[in-house]
């Protein structure tokens, strides 16, 4: 598949048909193709140090979920990693998976698929544009420093929609992307979707307590009675990254992984080769936050330290103890972050409840394109209300937020 003039495309079935070089040095330019300004950072180097690195854009972490198989033409998940190419170089790529079903994604589209099936269409198989199970926020456009942004940019758009056509898919679901991506795939005629998630921000705190001066009585209170209580049963937290994440580790973590995933999803979507492959190959990217009680593991929950980003994932625990889920999850993130010096916390998909905890709605960013016009009209008419619902509705959760008067500080 090919573009005009010297720009080449080409759809690979693995991650491993592109050297982890190339692929990092256009993830990690961390910015999207409408910021050509942007002073983001330049090569291949995936350190956690550097600003604006994202750890679920590295090599490393796609190759962990495809050599695991829990990003598989078996789980649903078929490689078909667009890249770009120029003079012979790869200049772009972008991160694309061909789906038998809408599960992992975090940007529901189920309703959409029925609507067509009952009309006779066939929704999938559909491209998948996104870092698989992964809610979080990143540039999806991958284009390499130095060149020439818009160009390639627009090469990689013109090519996802030959690869829909080539592909026989219903459409290309571009999920969490972020905001300038998403009006620069809008003007070549993507749907935008909107969404809600809550995300932590640090206001240059120097302390737990820093924080929580920021906010009212009654939400101060609560959050250290909740760590108190949390805590009340001999239980000890327990931070663990690079070299201390050992195996002993990830089969703990993975046990509460299953058996909190089973309760929720039905399936886990990752296995535990995967852990072992993170463990391999980007531990310091990694931050475990473990629960003790009688000296055995009981909960953890696992982050991705990014350069100026603490991405929460996964929880797990087998044991259940009040409050136990926020202080691992929520309140050992911010202080983690605030140690660090790192501005955001995002705390996954859904969950207003972490309102109360001070993490604030945040906008999500999600393009579709959708080859069928019947169908493309009738998901145009719906974006339209829902984009509405969704900007009324953070207007009113930020109102009904936990911080004194005049201490909120906007996001955006």
């Amino acid at each position: 598949m090919t573009t005009s003039s010297d720009i080449t495309l080409e759809a690979v079935s693995s991650v491993d048909a592109i050297a982890a070089a190339d692929w990092d040095a256009c993830a990690a330019s961390g910015v999207t193709v409408s910021d050509p300004g942007s002073d983001a950072g330049s090569g291949s180097s995936c350190t956690a140090a550097k600003a604006g690195y994202n750890p679920f854009l590295s090599h490393a972490f796609f190759a962990a979920l495809e050599q695991s198989r829990s990003a598989s033409p078996r789980t649903g998940w078929g490689p078909r990693h667009l890249i770009a190419r120029e003079d012979g170089r790869i200049v772009g790529l972008v991160p694309c998976y061909l789906k038998s079903h809408s599960q992992g994604e975090y940007v529901f589209d189920r309703g959409w698929a029925d609507a067509y099936e009952r009309a006779g269409g066939s929704y999938y198989p559909k491209l998948q544009v996104s870092v698989p199970f992964t809610p979080a926020t990143g540039p999806r456009l991958l284009i390499r420093e130095g060149a020439d942004r818009a160009r390639i940019g627009d090469a990689l758009t013109n090519g996802l929609m030959a690869l829909c056509d080539l592909s026989k898919a219903s459409s290309v679901h571009v999920t969490f992307a972020r905001e300038s991506e998403w009006r620069f795939l809008a003007e070549r005629g993507f749907l935008q979707r909107t969404d809600q998630q809550f995300h932590w921000h640090n206001a240059g705190y120097s302390s737990f307590d820093d924080f929580l001066a920021t906010l009212n009585s009654r939400h101060r209170k609560g959050i250290k009675r909740e760590r108190r209580d949390a805590v009340a049963n001999g239980i000890t937290i327990h931070h663990l990254t690079g070299a201390d994440i050992t195996e002993e580790a990830w089969d703990a973590f993975f046990e509460f992984y299953i058996e909190t995933g089973s309760r929720k999803w039905g399936r886990p979507y990752l296995n535990r080769e995967f852990y072992s492959l993170i463990g391999q190959s980007m531990s310091r990217d990694v931050l475990l936050v473990m629960a003790k009680r009688d000296g055995r593991w009981i909960a953890g929950a696992i982050n991705f330290i990014g350069g100026d980003t603490l991405f929460g994932r996964h929880w797990g625990a087998i044991e259940h103890h009040p409050f136990l889920h926020f202080e691992v999850c929520y309140y050992q993130a911010i202080e983690f972050a605030i140690a660090r010096g790192l501005a955001v916390v995002e705390a996954g998909a859904q969950g207003e409840h972490k309102i109360a905890r001070g993490y604030l709605p945040q906008t999500t960013y999600s393009a579709h394109f959708i080859a069928d016009p019947a169908l493309r009209r009738a998901i145009a008419d719906y974006l339209k209300r829902e984009r509405m619902y969704v900007d009324e509705m953070g207007r009113e959760l930020s109102e009904a937020g936990p911080f004194k008067k005049g201490n909120f500080a906007d996001p955006a």
